[in-house]
């Protein structure tokens, strides 16, 4: 029986293979866990950008739900601060950014006043609302003007507020049934831009 004779030369030959081998194994493996770590991100980035924008409407279009936590309103200096609650009733997450539109209406949907201004001194950024979650902004109704602006005259009691999310068409519609001017130009409405989270007194 004939036996393989390796020689020393041969040993380092083939050690130097192998390692050669055991480096390009290694520059591969980084190589590929870089790109599936940039590709991650991307599809993270992608994936951000995707969510859409929350919107008020009938049908599959419209998701969010508006209310104001009238229990959560707290009083200084002759205005009344109220979380406008915005809910999420939609099976899939979206955004909310920006300032909402909101006026007050009558029953038979006539604007009572001037809309209200916006609170642009208040930063402001994206919450990306979970379903079911609730994002707020803060409602500040000024008592004081409705009372002294002559403007304003005369007052009538606020069937609902009309709302529009942040860079939408189509409103949606909270119960509000305080007193508010009949003319426009007196601003007796404020409201903050979108915050995350439920809004309570101390956060409004």
């Amino acid at each position: 029986m004939k036996y393989l004779s390796i020689t020393p030369r041969t040993v380092r030959r083939v050690i130097a293979v192998t390692a050669t081998a055991a480096a390009w194994l290694a520059i591969t493996s980084a190589a590929f866990a870089a790109t599936s770590a940039s590709s991650g991100a991307a599809r993270v980035a992608t994936a951000s950008a995707a969510i859409p924008r929350c919107a008020a409407g009938l049908g599959e279009s419209g998701n969010v739900a508006v209310w104001v936590a009238a229990s959560q309103g707290s009083t200084a200096a002759g205005t009344t601060y109220y979380p406008l609650e915005f809910t999420n009733l939609s099976g899939h997450m979206c955004s909310l950014y920006g300032f909402p539109g909101v006026s007050v209406i009558t029953r038979n949907g006539t604007q009572l006043g001037s809309p209200a201004s916006w609170n642009t001194g208040v930063s402001h950024q994206v919450v990306n609302l979970a379903p079911g979650a609730t994002a707020h902004a803060s409602l500040a109704y000024h008592e004081t003007a409705v009372s002294t602006e002559p403007g304003c005259d005369p007052v009538y009691t606020a069937f609902e507020l009309r709302v529009y999310p942040p860079d939408q068409y189509s409103a949606t519609y909270a119960f509000f049934d305080l007193e508010a001017c009949s003319h426009t130009g007196p601003i007796y409405l404020t409201v903050g831009p979108i915050q995350p989270g439920v809004g309570t007194i101390g956060n409004v």
